[in-house]
């Protein structure tokens, strides 16, 4: 059964990362059949994965149809980036209050390999990243509700950015600086640093989407 779930995790982290990065195309429809060609994986995990994916509205499961990859949308980004700021600031109180001395050693690496990453244009890589400092936050909150409402806030909103960036040097900095900045608040157990770092974060991925809106009305 352990092997069954860690192959069902690994099936989840490699089909989400093909679809943040474009691997597999926002409006694609795919088979199982090919996702298992892809994955070199078997049909349980790759079907757990799909449920999980699912689930994160990260694909759309149709039987005897295919598996569709949704499009990406501005107006579903504004929507989640709405919701996601008042769940994200709840989830950073939480965790300066009840992270674990582990856990806070944790942040303090993750801030570190950020540092390390964001001149390398490894944005697999970088993004890889992103998703750990997400859920060492939220498991630090402590709060198996909120972990179930952070997931596809995050992965979502992650792949928008992902999808959009036009200069990578310039973002990755960006979203380097304010994601370190929330993990050493939190590691801190600094309260009201780590909310304004939140909220800075979410400032910051509101005003991406609203500049890319203008670009897609410009063209």
């Amino acid at each position: 059964m352990t092997n069954d779930i860690s192959k069902a995790d690994h099936a989840y982290d490699l089909l989400e990362r093909m679809i943040t990065f474009q691997e597999l195309k926002p409006g694609s429809m795919v088979s199982e059949g090919t996702l298992m060609e892809l994955t070199a994986l078997g049909r349980h995990p790759v079907r757990s994965a799909l449920q999980r994916l699912s689930w994160e509205r990260m694909v759309e499961v149709h039987p005897r149809r295919g598996i569709i990859v949704p499009p990406i949308s501005v107006e579903a980004q504004f929507k989640l980036l709405a919701v996601r700021r008042t769940v994200e600031e709840l989830a950073v109180k939480w965790a300066c209050l009840l992270a674990t001395p582990g856990q806070k050693e944790a942040m303090s690496a993750l801030s570190v390999e950020l540092e390390r990453l964001t001149g390398a244009g490894d944005m697999v890589a970088f993004g890889g990243q992103l998703k750990q400092v997400h859920k060492i936050i939220v498991e630090a909150a402590q709060n198996e509700y909120l972990q179930l409402s952070m997931a596809p806030l995050q992965g979502l909103s992650r792949r928008f950015w992902f999808a959009n960036i036009n200069d990578p040097d310039v973002e990755l900095k960006r979203a380097s600086t304010l994601h370190r900045t929330t993990l050493l608040a939190v590691a801190a157990g600094d309260e009201q640093a780590a909310v304004t770092a939140s909220l800075a974060l979410n400032d910051y991925l509101t005003e991406f989407t609203y500049k890319t809106l203008r670009t897609n009305v410009a063209l």
